[in-house]
């Protein structure tokens, strides 16, 4: 189940956050949100 979080990030880490998607849409030619790419991210760190 998802859930609905505000969080704040500092300019350079939404860019790379962009990037990263841009990367993954471009990859998988399927439309990828920011969200999908920040949980991706994070559970990746979190292991």
């Amino acid at each position: 189940m998802s859930k609905r979080v505000t969080i704040i990030l500092d300019n350079d880490l939404d860019k790379k956050l962009r990037r990263i998607q841009a990367k993954e849409i471009t990859k998988t030619r399927k439309s990828v949100s920011f969200s999908e790419t920040m949980n991706n991210i994070l559970r990746k760190g979190l292991k």
